[in-house]
């Protein structure tokens, strides 16, 4: 086998684990993609024979290529209209994602590799080149953070699903009532338009208020849409068509007692094109991997 197709058999056993790295560190299929990419470039530049530890090299590559694209999205997100969402994939829940956001890009890369990734402390600090003792205080750090700021675990799918007919029965019917009991006092609402889609710039806070907005806004909005129950990050999640394409994705977070305490609306409609793009996540190495492009219909687990 010829030097290129060796290196390109190595590269391909390891993209699922770079594309789960770099999509939990960047939160867009887009920018882990390009991270990905980037990483194979160098990849291919590289003389593979004189690198010891494949996995440890792209695995650096790639996480560093990540905190460049965090370093100038800083920015880009202070200068964002409005919340902003991390893109709904059927991979982790969109409030694990949200609470990475709290960490620093260096917290955010080691807490992934060490926790998420099972990866030493030393492999940690040679990826992100500092001292071993450093490391494992960002670790320390970033793990108080996120204990923190948590997510509740999501109910049992049935009981999802049971809390999407209960939540489409609410919209339908008008009551603001039944849609108050589904959610927790302190729930917030944001949604994700990016300055392209209508969407609210600023998030809504208190059953009552996000109640009514839900239905007597979006109960509006939707009546003439098509509402389907799908899979995205992890739970059952609502996605809104409208002329047969995707226009929203509301996915929610839950707490202990299983009542809603954050809902994510993206309408951003460069997050919604990755819908069609079904994405598997291994448990064992934290890995995501694409397993083909489809009509969203057959994407997407469809519940309703």
């Amino acid at each position: 086998m010829s030097k290129s197709r060796v290196a390109q058999s190595q590269f391909e056993k390891m993209r699922p684990q770079l594309m789960g790295l770099a999509y939990r560190m960047l939160g867009t299929v887009a920018d882990a993609e390009d991270a990905v990419q980037d990483t194979f470039l160098k990849w291919q530049a590289q003389d593979i024979a004189q690198i010891n530890n494949a996995e440890a090299w792209l695995t650096r590559v790639c996480a560093n290529h990540c905190l460049d694209i965090l370093k100038s999205a800083h920015k880009t997100r202070l200068d964002y209209d409005g919340p902003w969402i991390s893109e709904p994939l059927q991979t982790l829940t969109t409030a694990f994602l949200m609470v990475m956001e709290r960490l620093t890009p260096k917290e955010r890369a080691a807490y992934l590799l060490r926790e998420v990734f099972g990866n030493s402390y030393g492999e940690v600090a040679d990826v992100l080149q500092i001292g071993e003792p450093a490391c494992r205080q960002l670790v320390s750090r970033a793990k108080r953070n996120v204990q923190s700021a948590a997510p509740r675990c999501a109910p049992a799918p049935k009981e999802q699903e049971q809390f999407l007919h209960a939540f489409l029965a609410a919209v339908e019917t008008g009551s603001v009532e039944n849609m108050q009991q589904l959610l927790s006092a302190s729930v917030r609402y944001r949604t994700d338009g990016g300055g392209k889609a209508t969407a609210l710039t600023r998030s809504l806070d208190g059953a009552e208020q996000v109640a009514k907005y839900i239905v007597r806004i979006l109960g509006r909005l939707w009546d003439q849409n098509q509402t389907r129950f799908v899979e995205l990050n992890g739970v059952r999640s609502l996605v809104v068509f409208e002329c047969g394409e995707a226009h929203t994705a509301m996915s929610f977070g839950f707490d202990a007692a299983g009542k809603v305490a954050d809902v994510f609306v993206s309408r951003n409609p460069d997050k919604l094109g990755h819908l069609s793009l079904i994405y598997t996540h291994d448990l064992k190495n934290g890995g995501a991997l694409a397993r083909g492009l489809f009509c969203f219909e057959f994407a997407v687990k469809v519940y309703s």
